[in-house]
């Protein structure tokens, strides 16, 4: 008898236990962030996709197109038939996807704040210098970003995009190592001379091979802390990006390449102890940059350039920043209306000396982002980028070494838009790269529901006969036995 009386106890504290960890269960899977465990599924494909095409598919058709087709098109990645096929098609699906799962649907809030920069831009069609131009571009953006942002909200919780654009970047490599194997460059002439300046592979430039190659490195990183035949693959492809980086001659992506990963993981050091905000911390760079200036009365950047290349002027970039601030000086709030000053109809860049007028960009995003949306564009666009970069915090406290991953492909990112005009850029694939990284973020801010495992668990204890109600909390001592 004593022995049944034990027995019982001992169920009813065990039914009494394992209901609040199943309770506690519930909870973390209700307020934590993803736990990648599965590679996709057909909301983070479409991401996935985006930069496939963005990244391979798109390059690999212009690289096939004969020059004198190109030549005709004023703006080729524009009017090119591949995008206006897929971009379309891939908003299509993505806005279905939203419809039917609108009641899942949730967006954090550096999501918000970059679809409220991407309305003030569809807003400046209103002021734009070329309102036709303007607005087809902000339509495209339109798709861009409603094809990678949204669908990746609603992801499943075990869908792993990092592990996605990984292996989209592997794939970008490895076709690059055979079109440079075939001796594909970049030639520009310096006076009368022809030069060699670096391998293209099958991009449009060499600076475009640098920049894969960096994010792929960035990304091979991560996965080398993997296991099994995942590291074994990083390790490969750790040495064919540092290759391509080499052999394409771009010494900036190769420079961010390995300063980024050490400057994420600092931050994320500072931020373990003090708990600050990655973005507050980050935010130390700029102001420390600013007050060396100030007091040096120098330019510090052009001191550096020509240390580093030889040319102060950063291969001419500086000649075109100074005719863009004469620019942006005519419409400092609003701008000039996005993607409304380059390469359109009787474009005020025409007044621009020199070989300056046939620039497709400024060469630098904030530049560019002043231009053409003005000084409160670019508060938009500074609000999307701290909203971002505070919201890893939370990846940190979820996932360290995913937290790292983000926040070094974001530095790279926003410190290589210094030099190239990447932000809400159409097509490029740094800029898709961004979204996606920042949808990723974001994701770590949502509640999930309950895992599949938790509610299973939850109909068997339900289902199970257990003992009568005054049973279920028994006030007995577990070591009642002794």
């Amino acid at each position: 008898m004593t022995d049944d009386v034990h027995f019982q106890t001992m169920q009813a504290n065990r039914v009494r236990s394992y209901r609040p960890r199943q309770s506690r269960d519930a909870s973390r899977a209700l307020l934590n962030g993803p736990t990648p465990a599965t590679l996709m599924d057909r909301f983070a494909l479409l991401p996935i996709l985006a930069c496939v095409f963005a990244l391979i598919v798109s390059p690999l058709l212009l690289f096939m197109t004969d020059l004198k087709t190109l030549e005709s098109q004023t703006l080729a990645s524009d009017a090119r038939p591949e995008n206006r096929i897929f971009w379309p098609t891939l908003a299509a699906i993505s806005l279905i996807l939203v419809v039917r799962n609108r009641s899942r649907l949730k967006l954090p809030s550096n999501i918000i704040c970059l679809l409220a920069y991407l309305a003030f831009a569809g807003a400046s069609v209103l002021w734009a210098f070329s309102p036709a131009d303007s607005f087809v571009r902000f339509m495209q953006e339109v798709m861009i970003v409603s094809s990678i942002a949204l669908p990746a909200m609603l992801a499943s919780r075990t869908a792993d995009m990092m592990r996605g654009l990984f292996l989209c970047f592997a794939l970008a490599l490895t076709l690059n190592v055979f079109f440079v194997l075939a001796g594909n460059s970049t030639i520009v002439s310096y006076g009368s001379k022809l030069v060699d300046i670096g391998y293209e592979g099958y991009f449009e430039g060499k600076n475009y091979l640098g920049e894969c190659a960096a994010i792929a490195l960035l990304l091979s990183l991560y996965e080398l802390q993997q296991r099994g035949w995942r590291r074994v693959f990083a390790a490969v492809l750790v040495l064919t990006a540092i290759s391509l980086i080499w052999l394409s001659d771009s010494k900036t992506a190769f420079g961010l390449a390995l300063a980024c990963p050490l400057l994420a993981a600092l931050t994320l050091l500072v931020r373990k102890v003090t708990r600050l905000s990655p973005a507050l911390i980050l935010s130390v760079l700029p102001l420390c940059y600013a007050l060396a200036s100030s007091l040096s009365k120098t330019d510090i950047v052009g001191r550096i350039s020509y240390i580093l290349y030889h040319d102060s002027t950063l291969t001419g970039r500086t000649i075109i920043w100074d005719f863009a601030q004469t620019e942006i000086e005519r419409s400092p709030l609003i701008g000039w209306g996005y993607r409304s000053f380059w390469l359109v109809p009787n474009s005020p860049a025409f007044d621009a000396p020199g070989w300056v007028k046939m620039m497709p960009n400024g060469h630098n995003g904030y530049v560019d982002t002043k231009l053409e949306l003005g000084y409160i564009g670019l508060a938009f666009l500074i609000v999307f980028i701290i909203s971002t970069l505070h919201a890893v915090g939370k990846v940190a406290d979820r996932d360290p070494r995913r937290a790292q991953l983000v926040l070094s492909l974001a530095i790279f990112i926003i410190l290589y838009n210094f030099l190239e005009s990447l932000w809400m850029r159409g097509f490029e694939f740094m800029w898709v790269v961004f979204i996606i990284v920042a949808a990723e973020i974001g994701r770590y801010s949502l509640r999930f529901p309950p895992g599949r495992a938790a509610s299973r668990a939850g109909s068997r204890t339900a289902a199970r006969p257990g003992p009568s109600p005054g049973g279920r909390e028994p006030q007995l001592d577990v070591g009642l036995s002794s």
